[in-house]
């Protein structure tokens, strides 16, 4: 698909993230990626809205976990999240993802449920023509639990599991002792930015 035919300026009325367009090509709101034209390893031009499903609980002893799951992609261990359908809320993208991936069903109602603002995300499959832009959902499970609500990897995802998430380093440490695996790069900066850490 030639991106000069595209209607940017529709495209640019519904981003999440405001965008130029340069002689008729879209310019990712970010740092250059490298690839200056063309989609990269993205199915699309421009920006694509996700949303990512950031579900945390605290144990019996007060640790904090989160859910993650293991991206079927080979990019490693990512927040449970996908494409927005159209006319779907980022809200109900975010409760859908999780529960297609990891089958925990929660309930987008709660009084711990929030939505943060759209972020870009440096996806490693992007270019300066090709981006994906997230909303996080914070869903807190709260605290005291004794065993963690159970967990698979579906879909797309291979495995999911609750991670120590105290800070971001208790996160990649563990990750990297237990299953050998990063945190997928698209995630790594949002993740530091809630978590706290390097």
């Amino acid at each position: 698909m030639d991106p000069t035919v595209i209607d940017w300026a529709e495209r640019q009325r519904r981003a999440a993230i405001p965008f130029a367009v340069v002689d008729g090509r879209p310019v990712a709101p970010a740092p250059p990626t490298g690839i200056r034209y063309g989609r990269n390893r993205l199915g699309h031009w421009g920006e694509a809205q996700a949303a990512d499903a950031i579900v945390t609980a605290r144990d019996i002893d007060g640790a904090r976990c989160l859910l993650l799951i293991e991206r079927g992609d080979g990019f490693g261990w990512a927040l449970p999240g996908g494409h927005v359908d159209p006319g779907e809320t980022a809200l109900a993208a975010a409760f859908r993802e999780l529960t297609e991936e990891t089958g925990l069903v929660a309930n987008p109602a709660d009084p711990w449920v929030k939505t943060l603002p759209a972020r870009y995300v440096p996806d490693p499959r992007a270019s300066d023509e090709a981006w994906m832009v997230t909303t996080p959902v914070r869903i807190d499970l709260g605290s005291g639990w004794l065993h963690l609500p159970d967990v698979a990897g579906q879909d797309d995802a291979r495995r999911a599991a609750w991670v120590p998430c105290d800070t971001y380093d208790q996160l990649t440490s563990y990750l990297a002792e237990v299953y050998a695996g990063p945190v997928f790069p698209a995630h790594r900066d949002m993740l530091a930015d809630l978590l706290g850490g390097a």
